[in-house]
């Protein structure tokens, strides 16, 4: 079953909002439960579709929110949202135009690191930055990887390596390299599943597969 036979089955059309699936999901379930038709065969095997239907979609497009800069222009963090506001509030009446200068996000200083794990942090940051913009996904990846070894409690690294993985996974969309970019799209939500933009992004890229098949 793939994205779109999800859909379908559901009562949906293709990209429907994750409330919408659930909502869906809830009707469908209480109206074709076991219990509620106890004789009814064809029910019992609607239920088990539907349910499996949700699953895969649960798994595939569910709702997060993303990391920082390369990383944070696809994280929504509250200091991208603050510069955005701060610009738009430096126009004036007269519409002079107003340069307004970005400062790089500042990565979090967590009080559970030492001082030479942060440092170690700061330093992979700005490589993994460089790495993301010139393309450079794998290093990228084994890069984050390594560093969620050595500091695997710490949420932010977390967030930068679902990052890698969601931009690993656009470009091998890119190159219609299908099954190889849900694997690391898949990866990217379950490092970091409670990100909403994250989510939102990677459904783009579901959305593209679903087109490109």
């Amino acid at each position: 079953m793939n994205l779109a036979d999800c859909y379908r089955v559901l009562g949906l059309r293709s990209g429907a909002s994750f409330e919408d699936v659930k909502s869906s999901y809830r009707r469908l379930a209480r109206q074709y439960h076991p219990d509620t038709n106890p004789d009814d065969q064809q029910a019992k095997e609607k239920f088990i579709e539907v349910t499996a239907a949700y699953k895969f979609l649960l798994e595939t497009i569910a709702p997060t929110e993303q990391p920082t800069n390369e990383l944070a222009t696809e994280s929504g963090d509250s200091q991208k949202q603050t510069a955005k506001r701060s610009a738009s509030t430096k126009t004036t009446s007269t519409k002079t135009k107003v340069k307004v200068t970005r400062k790089e996000p500042k990565i979090q200083l967590n009080p559970d690191l030492s001082p030479l794990e942060h440092q170690l942090k700061e330093k992979s940051y700005q490589q993994l930055q460089q790495l993301l913009k010139n393309q450079r996904f794998p290093r990228a990846i084994a890069l984050v990887e390594g560093l969620a070894e050595r500091l695997p409690k710490d949420p932010e690294v977390k967030q930068w390596k679902a990052i890698a993985y969601q931009r690993w996974g656009r470009q091998l969309v890119d190159e219609r390299q299908v099954e190889k970019a849900r694997i690391y799209l898949k990866k990217a939500l379950k490092t970091d599943p409670h990100n909403r933009s994250l989510w939102a992004e990677v459904e783009k890229e579901f959305r593209r597969i679903e087109k490109i098949l």
